[in-house]
């Protein structure tokens, strides 16, 4: 008989390569999915090993990511300029177009077990955002969601749309991986050399730039939890 675990294990990784991170949520993943593998061979009547989920923080050095699905065209600098920036180019497995993780970013990777909330990848994406919306509303900021494009805006509609938060996952059998890049105290003139996104016509922006101060990290992280634990009705350990 198989149990739903709300329990998610909250892991800070502290300034990590991008590289070494996708490894080991790659891990965590496999690892899942093993579990569910060998309770999918069980009878119905037997226990079943219950899956464990994680939700991983981590700060990476400047790093620009492109999708599976993503334009290399969207990438604007050469080798040379990256190089002058101290910026490394990665293609990855998760979904969506080009993005910038580095300091003053606060990435969330969720390693969930999609069967122990619900098994519905638009609403779980619709969550990170929900997430998202509810720590900036505590800044006194109004983020939003535009259709079409994933991730939290501010001013959608307007011809200043500018977004704050990107999301892209990869799901297999139901859990996830990759997940949400909050900007934070972001230095915002690294993406100036991508079209975040494959968006052409809309800025970015972070905390610092609409607050017009620096923000405490730490204290946005702990409301990214708090909200987290909310929204998902999970359990934080």
């Amino acid at each position: 008989m198989s149990l739903k675990n709300k329990k998610v294990k909250f892991e800070e990784l502290g300034l990590k390569n991008y590289l070494e991170a996708f490894e080991y949520q790659q891990s965590l993943m496999d690892e899942i999915i093993k579990i569910k593998t060998l309770n999918r061979d069980l009878p119905e009547e037997k226990d079943h090993e219950v899956t464990p989920n994680y939700l991983l923080f981590v700060e990476h050095p400047h790093v620009y990511t492109l999708g599976k699905s993503g334009d290399e065209h969207n990438m604007l600098a050469n080798e040379d300029k990256l190089k002058e920036i101290n910026a490394t180019f990665v293609k990855t497995n998760r979904g969506g177009d080009i993005t910038y993780h580095g300091f003053g970013q606060i990435v969330g990777y969720p390693i969930l077990d999609l069967d122990n909330f619900k098994s519905d990848i638009h609403l779980y994406m619709r969550n990170l955002e929900e997430v998202i919306i509810r720590v900036i509303a505590e800044y006194g900021l109004k983020g939003e969601r535009s259709a079409g494009e994933t991730g939290v805006w501010l001013d959608v509609g307007k011809p200043y749309a500018r977004k704050i938060c990107a999301l892209g996952v990869k799901t297999s059998k139901w859990v996830t991986m990759h997940g949400f890049a909050l900007n934070a105290n972001t230095d915002l003139r690294y993406f100036e050399y991508i079209i975040p996104c494959g968006i052409k016509d809309k800025a970015v922006t972070s905390l610092k730039r609409e607050l017009e101060r620096e923000v405490n990290v730490e204290e946005v992280k702990e409301k990214i939890k708090k909200h987290f634990q909310d929204v998902f009705e999970a359990e934080l350990s």
